[in-house]
């Protein structure tokens, strides 16, 4: 009997769409997220400005500004496929290691002080990483399996030993940080709020720390990891429970499966014996194995983590938001999103800088922060405009260094790489190869020499050290600091190379203002804003230029990014 033209018609649509390879994710981003509000694509705010765009990528990538002459090329550009190029050239730029850094230190240390590792190694550790895109499940493994043995490669250990090994802080920290769950209230019974965090869960975490210690003691600022090989269970009591009923867990996740430990024979159970002043080394380390199974392909939490993450710091917030408190009772603003992301950031190796890009290029990413007229509701978890983003410290003194021009002064009389190549009198072809290594070696040095002056916006912007940074909050000192203090006046006086010395070349007022907008909020001036800044000139133009210069970084439309 043959088949009906129409069946077949449907069957090879099926097919086809089955066949058919998936859109790339930026597209399925942006569906997801349109199908989570009703009339989303009327009430959306359209596509940013170039300026707007420009701007906050390049903050979000590489946490400072553009420089004037980068802004007024990409204004200028008319190329379609401008903003994706954009996107990969910050990618791959010394700036986005530098900003990856920056805000996975935070993210990991939360501000505590440098005590046995150098903030240096630490962040040295981070930025090479990121340089080489290194996977960030290897990049946890490595942070958790470290012991600091090494000297010369303590980095990695800081999130153990500027914690002081101490189990339940510890304990606490890789849950929040790595599994997206604050169980800090369960270490002394089931959480009273949450019902999805059991005391059982924080205690299981616990057992893959509680063997280890730091050796020779906790006070030694040269202290490294020592373990234990003792087998056995952790013990805990609920303190709710009036019969006092003792229970047990082995080495064990949050909805894991518990750690099956090889059974050694009695002094076969140490790489490197406990004797005396001698550290030492089991040859099953739970501590470990616990790197192994956080970042392991079966543990969703941990990937799940990971994506929201990384939306959070291109959104301003996570799908699962607050970051740390994923549970049944808070789910995500968009379920099918969270496990895309989730799924592809596994699928992609855990490439951070593709699942960047992909967001990057999305419409969600790209609206304006302006809210549509008629529009009067803005719920923020349906992402109908693109958030106001108060400026990370670190982020903020980038930003000031590059608006002032100091990034630029300091750059001044150096002499380009490819110069340097050229005289040495190499092959040609290995000019631009070598050029681009000094090159990349050259932002590295001039980053670390401003990074001493970011030190004091990380002092009056960061929050108190060993707690969630809270962007929003705003105090007197900051508005002190930016107001008067030296951190950022001393910045704007006039030295060769410099904005304020710039605008003093200058004689047209119509020109001072274009490269005082362009080189602070990386947009052209208005009308008025060229009215005003003429008018601000008619007196001493030298203090006239400091005070719009100070003006423009003092102001909101600065210290936000939108």
């Amino acid at each position: 009997m043959p088949v009906p033209a129409s069946a077949l018609a449907a069957v090879l649509a099926l097919l086809s769409t089955a066949l058919a390879p998936a859109a790339p994710l930026h597209q399925r981003i942006d569906q997801l997220i349109a199908a989570g509000h009703p009339d989303y694509a009327k009430q959306a705010a359209p596509s940013a400005s170039d300026a707007e765009f420009h701007r906050r990528v390049t903050l979000d990538l590489t946490g400072t500004i553009p420089t004037a002459a980068d802004a007024r090329a990409f204004l200028a550009d008319q190329s379609p496929d401008k903003r994706s190029r954009l996107v990969d050239q910050l990618l791959t730029s010394p700036g986005y290691a530098r900003r990856m850094a920056q805000h996975f230190d935070v993210a990991f240390m939360e501000r505590r002080r440098d005590e046995k590792v150098p903030r240096a190694a630490w962040e040295e550790y981070l930025r090479a990483s990121f340089a080489a895109n290194k996977p960030y499940d290897r990049l946890v493994r490595e942070v958790l399996s470290a012991d600091g043995a090494d000297p010369k490669n303590r980095g990695p250990a800081k999130f153990y030993l500027d914690r002081d090994l101490e189990p339940n802080l510890v304990t606490r920290d890789v849950a929040r940080v790595f599994l997206g769950r604050n169980i800090q209230c369960a270490q002394c019974h089931d959480h009273p709020q949450i019902d999805d965090y059991k005391q059982a869960h924080f205690h299981g975490i616990l057992a893959f720390l509680n063997r280890s210690y730091l050796f020779p003691n906790a006070t030694d600022a040269n202290a490294v990891i020592a373990e234990k090989a003792e087998p056995g269970d952790v013990t805990f009591v609920s303190v709710f429970d009036k019969t006092k009923t003792q229970k047990s867990t082995g080495p064990k996740l949050p909805d894991g499966k518990p750690v099956a430990e090889p059974k050694l024979a009695k002094g076969q159970e140490y790489k490197v014996a406990p004797a005396k002043d001698v550290r030492p080394v089991p040859k099953f380390s739970r501590r470990e194995m616990l790197a192994k199974l956080i970042a392991a392909p079966d543990n969703p939490a941990f990937a799940r983590t990971a994506a929201n993450r990384l939306w959070a710091l291109m959104l301003g917030r996570g799908l699962v938001h607050p970051l740390d408190l994923d549970h049944s009772s808070n789910p995500p603003s968009h379920p099918e999103l969270l496990d895309l992301l989730a799924d592809e950031l596994v699928a992609h190796k855990y490439d951070v800088q593709w699942l960047l890009r992909e967001i990057a290029l999305s419409k969600t990413y790209q609206r304006s922060s302006e809210v549509p007229a008629g529009l009067k509701e803005v719920p923020e978890d349906r992402y109908l405009v693109a958030a106001l983003k108060p400026l990370a410290p670190e982020q903020l003194a980038f930003a000031v260094l590059q608006a002032t021009g100091q990034t630029d002064a300091e750059r001044h009389g150096r002499r380009d790489p490819a110069d340097v190549v050229f005289d040495a009198k190499l092959p040609p072809r290995a000019v631009p190869a070598i050029a681009d290594l000094l090159r990349d070696a050259a932002e590295a040095a001039l980053d670390a020499k401003l990074a001493a002056r970011a030190a004091p916006f990380r002092g009056t912007f960061g929050g108190p050290p060993g707690e969630p940074e809270d962007p929003g909050s705003a105090t007197l000192a900051q508005a002190l600091f930016l107001k008067h203090g030296g951190a950022v006046r001393g910045l704007i006086a006039p030295r060769a190379g410099n904005l304020t010395h710039r605008l003093g070349t200058l004689s047209d007022p119509r020109a001072i203002a274009d490269e005082l907008f362009l080189g602070v909020l990386s947009r052209m001036p208005t009308d008025e804003e060229r009215a005003d800044v003429a008018a601000a000139l008619q007196g001493d133009r030298s203090a006239a230029l400091a005070e719009v210069v100070w003006a423009l970084i003092a102001s909101a439309e600065f210290r936000f990014n939108h």
